[in-house]
């Protein structure tokens, strides 16, 4: 069987003692080749797991084995082979969107690093602004800048917040169609937390809602639509959220 992109078991995060965990007992397995979501509102814990996923933070318990390596023990192993992008997480102001992009390249051992800086200078339209310091960029533009950094060493796993905040829907559609291309030529996974619904239907398949640190409902965006009897993936979230019944199956 195919090493699994993710393999996380009973991942677990108490950030005072007696306090109620931020996460508990979450467990998945992740695929290659396969987008999966991590929905869930504000507080639901999402955060909190993908820093554990990068080995940001320490479990409190549990495990993360990513790409085949135990994050307790070989993580640097495995974020070589990784990469993570969030609008919410800004890059060196004062260096210029290429200055950027060329040193995360080095700490990525990427080869050829002018020729993959090019490439997705092309990829991404980041040309006119290529060579302006990220810390006057539109939020937009960070956003295309933040996916292209993320994309700089070909990662075999792609951990993704919001991948198109403050995007027009034009440039919006088009980061999907490129993500989507992204994993269905390299293989690769990726793992994504969205508040568009409409991103999640289309990209993954399957979902993973979380609530109070728990996941308390997973499936494919289909699946969920059919248990829940509602139309669209964001009438599920907030029957989930609001801790509303399931409707009954047909």
């Amino acid at each position: 069987m195919e090493t699994p992109a993710l393999l996380v078991e009973g991942l677990t995060k108490t950030y005072t003692p007696g306090a109620k965990p931020a996460v508990e007992g979450l467990t998945f397995t992740l695929p290659m080749g396969e987008t999966w979501a991590l929905l869930g509102g504000n507080g639901a814990g999402k955060s909190t797991t993908i820093a554990m996923l990068l080995g940001l933070l320490v479990p409190s318990a549990g495990r993360v084995v990513a790409l085949g390596h135990d994050m307790a023990t070989d993580r640097f192993a495995a974020l070589a082979r990784m990469n993570f992008s969030s609008p919410y997480i800004a890059l060196p102001h004062r260096l210029t969107v290429e200055e950027n992009l060329r040193v995360y390249a080095h700490l990525y051992g990427v080869r050829d690093t002018e020729r993959r800086i090019a490439e997705l200078v092309a990829e991404f339209a980041l040309g006119e602004f290529a060579r302006r310091p990220a810390g006057q960029l539109s939020a937009g533009q960070k956003t295309r800048v933040a996916l292209a950094k993320a994309l700089i060493n070909r990662p075999a796993l792609l951990l993704l917040d919001e991948p198109t905040a403050s995007l027009d829907p034009d440039t919006g559609d088009w980061v999907r169609s490129t993500l989507e291309r992204y994993r269905a030529e390299e293989g690769a996974a990726i793992l994504l937390a969205s508040h568009n619904m409409g991103e999640v239907e289309r990209l993954c398949s399957n979902v993973l809602m979380l609530k109070g640190g728990h996941v308390v409902d997973a499936g494919s965006p289909a699946a969920l639509l059919a248990k829940y009897g509602r139309d669209d993936l964001e009438e599920v979230f907030l029957d989930i959220a609001r801790g509303r019944a399931r409707a009954e199956a047909a």
